[in-house]
């Protein structure tokens, strides 16, 4: 499916929509990976291997699909430091920052419900 080019003012962004770049950019930021990198990098600058050491479990491939994701979009700036071996550091740009307001939200959220979430599981599997 090709997305449609966003001509509109940010208010006709129709997420409904198969074809909406706002769609595309929700479908982008809603995964899993991407938000433990966003809450990982926070307000600090980190390398790829101290980003990996930070989200357990996910792979180098994923690190990597995701971290170029987020950079096409926006969110993270990804810095080539001129130096043997090759130093590279990814940090949130303005953009990432703001969404990360959100997903601090949703981590709170997530916290504060957990035990809740927990009990309805045991309710449906019973």
């Amino acid at each position: 499916m090709v997305t449609k080019q966003f001509s509109g003012s940010p208010e006709d962004a129709d997420l409904r929509r198969a074809d909406s770049l706002a769609r595309e950019i929700f479908s982008d930021i809603a995964n899993k990976w991407a938000l433990l990198i966003i809450e990982s990098l926070g307000g600090h600058t980190l390398r790829f291997s101290e980003l990996r050491n930070e989200i357990e479990g996910i792979s180098h491939k994923m690190l990597t699909q995701n971290l170029r994701m987020l950079e096409r979009n926006g969110l993270i700036e990804r810095t080539v430091h001129p130096v043997v071996p090759p130093r590279v550091e990814y940090t949130l740009t303005e953009a990432g920052q703001a969404l990360r307001v959100t997903i601090d939200g949703l981590c709170n959220w997530t916290h504060h419900y957990l035990g809740h979430i927990e009990a309805s599981r045991h309710r449906f599997e019973a």
